[in-house]
């Protein structure tokens, strides 16, 4: 039996794009979110972006990832949020 190599190596930074509908809270609400996993998490780490027809926010948070089950409970924790749309 061969041990397999790791995908990531930890720390380092991770992007993470969000997907939501265009509310006045949703950079905020996101990061509040993303900060209860990465409590790091500054305001630089977070990008946004507006749809073309600007119904549609696209934010991309940076954290910085220290292992795979801290990504893992940031993903569930956005996926479940009412915000989001989307967690890729």
């Amino acid at each position: 039996m061969t041990e397999s190599t790791p995908l990531m190596e930890f720390p380092c930074r991770f992007p993470i794009k969000v997907m939501g509908e265009r509310h006045d809270d949703f950079v905020s609400t996101i990061g509040e979110v993303v900060r209860q996993h990465a409590p790091d998490l500054s305001e630089q780490d977070l990008q946004l972006r507006e749809s073309s027809a600007g119904r549609f926010y696209a934010l991309t948070v940076t954290v910085n990832a220290t292992s795979r089950e801290q990504l893992d409970n940031i993903y569930r924790s956005l996926s479940s949020h009412p915000m989001v749309k989307m967690a890729l």
